[in-house]
């Protein structure tokens, strides 16, 4: 159970970095952009090419799998995955949130998800690859618990960047404009906030969160083109388990569904624990469709 409990919270933490770039697009641009999740493949597999050229040959930091090489790797990734989700933005979705309906962007989403996955495929192929091919240990904490120096990193690593974030929503002013602009768009075009420069940065921002959750994936797992596909529903989930557009609502949603997750196949088959997040994301709809937290008013909390 407790051994279930630690990789719940572990799996948990990576869904939330995800879930609260998605969030974030929902809460300020207004539609469920199902090419985020891609976004997460493509920013894991920019790190593993980048590391490639950069650090192939460089040794990690005890005790962990990966060096420096890595986390220059990541941040390099970051910038090609807002690069591209700008792109995206500027060739897909700005032309179309202009002249079409809400539907029309989704759907248009998917297209893009599609091209992105398949993109991945033609550029790095569909096996399995990893960052490092370091053998790790894993530290025995107390009997039936045991954890991997590279799980420690990475829930350290969320809870930084979840306070961060928080910190920035809070005392920036673009954070203040990106909060303003999902709660109410009208009022921050009356005031002389160029919404323009806010949605640029919310790509940016969903992009690297996108990033560090896929590279992060790709450590505690395996990095293959499917990522993006296993990861959508339980982002989803997290997204409207917490609210739409409340990042801390993200997060708590995010450790949920990781722990339901990993506690489901206690008792039932590992098979079936991918259908953990769709009974979630039904039930949270159909007892409470805002959310724990709340949803779109007051969104990017």
């Amino acid at each position: 159970m407790l051994q279930a409990l630690a990789d719940g919270i572990l799996t948990g933490s990576i869904i939330a970095l995800g879930a609260i770039g998605l969030t974030l697009t929902m809460g300020i641009l207004r539609f469920a952009n199902f090419a985020h999740a891609e976004l997460i493949t493509w920013g894991a597999y920019m790190a593993l090419g980048t590391l490639a050229i950069t650090g192939a040959f460089a040794g990690p930091i005890a005790p962990f799998s990966f060096g420096v090489p890595l986390i220059f790797a990541t941040l390099i990734a970051a910038v090609l995955t807002a690069a591209l989700a700008l792109l995206i933005d500027y060739l897909v979705f700005r032309p179309l949130r202009s002249h079409t309906n809400h539907m029309t962007v989704v759907f248009a989403s998917f297209g893009v998800s599609l091209l992105v996955r398949m993109a991945i495929l033609l550029i790095f192929g569909g096996s399995a690859e990893y960052y490092s091919n370091e053998l790790q240990i894993a530290i025995r904490v107390m009997p039936g618990l045991r954890v991997m120096p590279d799980h420690v990193f990475t829930l350290g690593l969320s809870i930084v960047i979840v306070v961060v974030l928080h910190l920035f929503l809070q005392k920036t002013r673009l954070g203040l404009s990106m909060r303003a602009l999902a709660e109410n768009p009208d009022l921050v075009r009356i005031n002389g906030i160029d919404t323009r420069i806010v949605v640029r940065w919310t790509w940016v921002i969903g992009a690297a969160l996108a990033t560090v959750s896929g590279v992060l994936y790709g450590l505690t797992v395996q990095l293959r083109p499917e990522i993006g596909f296993q990861l959508l529903l339980p982002l989803f989930a997290a997204a409207i388990l917490g609210g739409v557009g409340n990042v801390f609502g993200a997060v708590v949603g995010g450790l949920i569904v990781g722990l339901a997750e990993s506690l489901s196949v206690l008792f039932v088959p590992a098979g079936y624990k991918m259908a953990v997040p769709f009974f979630i994301l039904l039930a949270v709809l159909y007892v409470r469709p805002s959310g724990i937290f709340g949803g779109l008013r007051g969104g990017a909390k």
